[in-house]
């Protein structure tokens, strides 16, 4: 029998620690396999949706009022100001173009209620052994290296400038949920004192630099073009100046300034670097009158000379 003091003790021990150890909070964990993940919400909560991801919200317009969205650090953080009827959110992973779908609805929330949890979204393929559980099976230096291979092997399948290619217009021109993802494509910064006027020295138009992506070792820049004249142009990757791997014209011909066929975008993949090291280098025109001296002023200088003498 134990003693009633010690038993006592060990209570308040027990007590204690159970004091002293902070409040563990769940999280909810939902499998992204293609299929809408529905995320609850209540009036007034705020609820956090962790991804791992850096992603970009797109909100139905009718919405926007009710509902506040902010993203950051691999987190997006909703919150209901009034009730919102079934309603879906598509996040799309700022680099790959991946979009994941969220079936999201707001009510006021219960007195006998508790707050909702946090929600972490994993891929339906993720290894386990990332958040507790057990590989599928046996994660080697060999076995990754053959994921790797395989990997490749897949994607190129088709060829990278074509990926490449159509996965810079699906992002410039296509709806944000219509946009396939690429994986292990990442987005590049562009350097924005670029200047691109030896790219189409003959044509009358406009280039500027707006977007780059990288895949393994090759790079897409989008180039938007603007007529500077009067009348159609016809567009021919001939008359590109540069070392380019592919070049893809989104039309066929510029129309002339002012009309809404006046811009397009020209798409151009290079191997082993980006746009700025595939340019020409500027050539500025040699002026007689600015590099050379002048003969009448060299023998205006030569009187004032002897006459000095």
């Amino acid at each position: 029998m134990k003693h009633p003091v010690l038993a006592l003790l060990g209570l308040l021990a027990v007590a204690a620690t159970v004091v002293a150890s902070p409040a563990v909070q769940a999280v909810e964990i939902l499998r992204w396999e293609r299929m809408p993940l529905a995320v609850p919400l209540k009036v007034g909560q705020e609820r956090i949706v962790f991804i791992d991801r850096n992603v970009r919200v797109g909100v139905p317009a009718g919405v926007g009022e009710r509902l506040r969205v902010q993203s950051a650090g691999g987190a997006v953080y909703l919150r209901a100001s009034e009730p919102i009827e079934p309603t879906r959110l598509q996040l799309q992973d700022a680099d790959t173009g991946a979009l994941i779908l969220l079936d999201i609805a707001a009510e006021l929330p219960k007195d006998s209620e508790t707050e909702l949890e946090p929600v972490r979204i994993v891929e339906g393929d993720s290894n386990p052994a990332r958040y507790g559980g057990q590989p599928d099976g046996p994660d080697t230096p060999q076995t990754r290296v053959q994921n790797q291979a395989d990997t490749r092997t897949t994607r190129r399948e088709t060829p990278i400038p074509v990926v490449l290619t159509r996965f810079a217009a699906q992002n410039l021109y296509a709806p944000l949920r219509t946009v396939e993802p690429l994986p292990g494509v990442i987005r590049v910064n562009l350097r924005r004192d670029l200047d691109l006027g030896t790219l189409m020295p003959t044509l009358p138009a406009r280039a500027v630099a707006v977007a780059s992506w990288r895949l393994e070792d090759q790079w897409v820049t989008a180039v938007r073009l603007t007529n500077s004249s009067n009348d159609w142009i016809n567009l021919d990757p001939r008359m590109l100046h540069g070392d380019f791997l592919t070049a893809t014209f989104q039309h066929e011909a510029l129309g002339p300034r002012g009309t809404s066929e006046d811009t397009t975008v020209l798409y151009l993949v290079t191997r082993g670097h980006g746009l700025a090291q595939s340019l020409l280098p500027a050539i500025h025109r040699f002026d007689p009158a600015v590099h050379l001296p002048q003969p009448k002023a060299a023998a205006s200088d030569d009187r004032e000379a002897r006459h000095a003498q």
